[in-house]
């Protein structure tokens, strides 16, 4: 007789694996710089490592969204714990840029199978309002998990303790998360009303290849400055890490309460609206130092808040043939696009420091300058973003008819 299946118990343990994931962006992001002195890397180095999380976490999530039906979310879970713990050890010993690539990307790959497994799988657990408050509560732990994570690496860093020892903070969610899930039942894949080909032959509506090109530009208008909040803003009078966490912080309340916003302005109405925060955010970034950069952070965080969910939002209000298959390659296009830009963001830091050397400034200053530069340089896709969802707005319809 088989185990019957405790839904809270697996809900906790994904809670904890998602937390994993968010442990895992921004604990990094406060260790980026350490890793350069301490390793002998520079920032385009430091960006091919990012690029690895960003580039397993698409890989995974897409293969496990094909395969979910198949073999269920216990194979999918197993092997994201195997992942997350040998990425982890890999990189808690790592010595130099190659063990650090590899590490990475074993860590990206277990984030990925969390969000192909724990989605579904919630899915599966729950139904009506109660699905909904659950998954509501389940993806307030990404920005909720960098909020913590922040502030975990701001205080281990400002007392001393080696990079190693932040990583090694990664592991306790990772365990907790297997001994909740060990000996469990796992509920049953629903059966899709449709296949994936008929999902695929969806995707290839035009509106749903729009969609995904603004995905690839809301992603990296969201992570990049994230992910490199450490380099970009450390010598601009304010604690990266404590900014990063008043950014998620805020991100995860405004999800919460999304509904209203969205009722009142629409899907649309809410991504144009992010967009055009997003670059205020930015340009405040760019251009601001000191305490106005927690100012800078709120116009920031108000922009990018509602990108990834409204994205996908649209895309299951607009083309619900899509299925479970479009939304993972939609999340997927828009980490691959994350991984595509790291050392591009990495390049551009090196790149406009040259520059402000060239005019001058040393030290501190041209850190400062190399940074604000980078920022703007990002600016540069919400910007797109204004454009391309004016155009959804007046046009959406008929591309959807196309």
């Amino acid at each position: 007789m088989s185990q019957p299946i405790n839904a809270n118990r697996l809900f906790l343990a994904s809670c904890f694996a998602l937390i994993t994931t968010a442990f895992s962006f921004s604990i990094r992001a406060g260790i980026l710089t350490q890793l350069g002195t301490e390793l002998n890397l520079d920032t385009i180095q430091l960006g091919h490592i990012n690029q690895m999380w960003f580039l397993g976490f698409p890989i995974s999530m897409i293969l496990g969204g094909v395969f979910y039906s198949n073999i269920g979310p216990k194979l999918i879970m197993q092997v994201a714990f195997v992942a997350h713990a040998i990425g982890i050890l890999l990189t808690i010993y790592a010595t130099g840029y190659e063990t650090l690539l590899v590490s990475t990307l074993l860590i990206g790959l277990g984030n990925g199978c969390t969000e192909a497994a724990c989605n579904p799988m919630i899915a599966d657990s729950y139904s009506g309002l109660e699905f909904n408050k659950k998954m509501n509560r389940f993806h307030m732990w990404f920005p909720g998990g960098i909020v913590l994570g922040s502030l975990i690496s701001k205080f281990m860093t400002d007392s001393g303790l080696p990079w190693q020892a932040q990583i090694w903070v990664i592991i306790i969610p990772t365990v907790v998360y297997a001994i909740l899930f060990f000996g469990q039942s796992f509920p049953k894949p629903r059966i899709a009303e449709s296949s994936a080909w008929d999902n695929f032959k969806a995707m290839m509506n035009p509106l749903y290849l729009f969609i995904a090109a603004c995905m690839a530009l809301t992603a990296i208008s969201e992570f990049g400055p994230q992910q490199w909040v450490g380099p970009i803003l450390a010598k601009a009078g304010a604690s990266p890490m404590l900014i990063l966490a008043l950014v998620t912080g805020l991100m995860a309340v405004g999800r919460y309460f999304a509904g209203p916003l969205i009722e009142k302005l629409n899907t649309v109405g809410v991504l144009l609206g992010s967009a055009v925060f997003c670059v205020i955010g930015l340009y405040m970034l760019s251009t601001m130092s000191g305490s106005m950069l927690y100012v800078a952070a709120v116009f920031y965080a108000l922009g990018i808040c509602y990108f990834w969910p409204n994205m996908l939002g649209y895309i299951s209000e607009n083309l619900p043939k899509t299925g479970a298959l479009g939304l993972s390659i939609l999340g997927g296009i828009g980490m691959f696009s994350s991984s595509i830009f790291q050392p591009v963001i990495g390049r551009w830091i090196q790149e406009n420091k040259v520059v402000a050397e060239t005019q001058g400034l040393v030290g501190d200053a041209a850190d400062l300058a190399a940074g604000q530069s980078t920022l703007s340089n990002i600016m540069l896709f919400p910007m797109i973003l204004i454009v391309a969802f004016l155009f959804l707005y007046f046009f959406g319809k008929k591309l959807k008819q196309a």
